[in-house]
């Protein structure tokens, strides 16, 4: 193992990760008769790709979905390095990797540039959209953003904007619906979704900002009563592309279809994405 990551260089969990699928293949005969459709992605996907990936299985017998996971620069690091320093041990057809799914698709255009990834394989699978939610148990809930910004008792949970995504983007929103003045006194800032959840149970707001999916893992607990509308909040687009040493083409073109199909879409919507390209926010019903 030491000997691999002196000569890859790249993160101890990340290599442990592609040696067992190497291992697994070369070494345990039940394996011989199956192969391998290795992702490498973000942690922050891991519901949406490991659901599409059983499915995928489903409907390709003898083809195992491999997910490993690492940030976007674990994932920069690990495929320049693939490609820049082991040029004689990695070549077009043979890489370790079929297909990279990172957790935004700035990520994914920085890998494109440098011919990382093949740009025309770019296949975007699912889209985030901020929701306004309440608790459960609440009757009496607001029916809009724009309702929470004209009145002036509703307090509101939202996440850190200089910590996470979706605090930027909640930040982003509040702009849009009012001005300084009309948030004044109002927010109950939190560090990421987890706490901004937490916070709206514990009773600290009336209301909260989250993702479509965080909303949706936590449906036993809050109802979505709103959804960002698309003149104000542009959905965070989630994409994956074709590794450049992709070992099977034809496989890894099969699965990046298959993202694009109506059962997959179905898969996300219900994991509170939406779909990319059909206008839909695929956020959870309310």
């Amino acid at each position: 193992m030491k000997r691999l990551m002196d000569r890859i260089g790249i993160t101890q969990a990340f290599v442990q990760g592609l040696v067992l699928v190497g291992v697994s293949f070369f070494m345990s005969s039940w394996a011989m008769a199956e192969e391998y459709l290795v992702i490498a992605a973000s942690p922050s996907l891991a519901a949406p790709l490991d659901a599409l990936g059983r499915a995928f299985e489903e409907k390709h017998p003898g083809v195992k979905v491999q997910l490993y996971y690492g940030s976007g620069l674990e994932l920069r690091q690990t495929i320049a390095t693939m490609e820049n320093r082991d040029r004689t041990k990695y070549f077009i057809g043979s890489g370790p990797i079929h297909v990279i799914a990172p957790g935004g698709d700035e990520v994914l255009t920085r890998l494109e540039t440098r011919y990382y990834v093949l740009p025309q394989t770019r296949t975007p699978y699912a889209a985030a959209s901020l929701v306004l939610v309440v608790p459960e148990s609440l009757v009496d809930a607001p029916a809009s953003f724009e309702t929470v910004a004209q009145d002036g008792r509703i307090r509101i949970a939202v996440a850190d904007p200089k910590l996470t995504v979706l605090g930027q983007k909640t930040d982003e929103l509040l702009h849009a619906l009012g001005t300084e003045e009309t948030w004044k006194g109002r927010l109950d800032v939190a560090t990421d979704a987890r706490g901004v959840l937490d916070h709206l149970m514990n009773g600290k707001a009336d209301a909260a900002i989250v993702f479509g999916p965080d909303a949706v893992r936590e449906s036993n607990r809050v109802r979505v009563v709103a959804v960002a509308p698309g003149t104000i909040d542009r959905p965070v687009l989630h994409s994956m592309a074709m590794e450049r040493y992709c070992p099977n083409r034809t496989l890894c073109e099969e699965f990046l279809g298959f993202v694009r199909g109506s059962d997959a879409q179905a898969i996300v919507k219900q994991l509170g994405y939406g779909v990319p390209g059909n206008g839909s926010s695929g956020s959870p019903a309310h």
